[in-house]
């Protein structure tokens, strides 16, 4: 299994450094990793130098689906990667998740997605209330049901109430989803626009319900600007509106905010 941790960084992160060394720690061998950046900055030249991590610019302005699209394409074409996690800078993944992954792998390798639970912590790597992963958790239900998860109805049941998946858990069979892997133009739901995409694909969802991954959440990340913005709310019901009739996209979207205030 030829697997890469590619980093899409931004700027000066004060949990980047953090979240490399994650992912450096890993039970399960020494991980490949790449570091790539839309915005080039001697922090992210340092850390790169610091932990002996390939360092990569793209030219142009910065893109969520460029950028991380970037990142992947990186990560095949300089490691040969064959699956491909997109690790994001303020996030910690826990010392199994490799492990883990491998051991998916070999039981399922027509696996398209591989993703995980996780656990919300807050700037200070704090746990925060968990309600709304718990809700997701019983929304992604039906991808517990293995040997049925390789068809379009159970791994887009997962995503029919919601995103129930952790877009920072997720690791990507390339050979399965082709390239581009982010083909949308959103800025807050691109994960959940692919993951339906990918849904109608050939291949498997595999999720380990097991916590292996800290997803932050903190007052500079962009989930909080899209949500001030409404850009977040704008995007999710045109999602939902997509999959449902307008009136039940309307009621699911009422109580799916809820979730918002994860953030504050």
């Amino acid at each position: 299994m030829k697997h890469c941790f590619a980093i899409s960084a931004y700027g000066n992160s004060p949990y980047l450094e953090d979240c490399i060394r994650s992912l450096k720690d890993q039970s399960a061998g020494e991980p490949v990793i790449v570091l790539c950046t839309s915005t080039p900055d001697p922090f992210l030249e340092e850390m790169a130098l610091k932990y002996g991590i390939p360092y990569h610019v793209r030219n142009g302005a910065s893109s969520l689906k460029d950028d991380w699209n970037f990142a992947v394409e990186t990560a095949v074409r300089e490691t040969g990667a064959e699956l491909v996690t997109v690790a994001h800078q303020d996030d910690l993944y826990h010392r199994d998740y490799l492990k883990a992954l491998k051991a998916a792998y070999s039981l399922y390798p027509d696996l398209i997605v591989f993703c995980t639970r996780y656990r919300t912590i807050n700037a200070l790597s704090e746990p925060v209330s968990g309600k709304a992963e718990a809700v997701k958790r019983l929304l992604r239900f039906p991808l517990r049901l293995r040997r049925a998860a390789d068809r379009t109805v159970i791994k887009r049941a997962a995503l029919v109430f919601g995103n129930s998946i952790g877009c920072p858990t997720c690791t990507y069979n390339i050979a399965g989803t082709g390239l581009p892997l982010f083909c949308n133009d959103y800025h807050f739901v691109i994960d959940w626009d692919t993951l339906w995409r990918l849904g109608g694909m050939p291949g498997r969802f595999v999720c380990l319900e097991k916590e292996l991954l800290d997803y932050r959440v903190h007052d500079q990340a962009e989930t909080k600007k899209n949500i001030e913005n409404h850009v977040r709310e704008q995007e999710e019901m045109e999602m939902f509106g997509r999959i449902w009739p307008r009136p039940v996209a309307r009621f699911l979207m009422h109580f799916y905010k809820k979730a918002y205030t994860a953030y504050g």
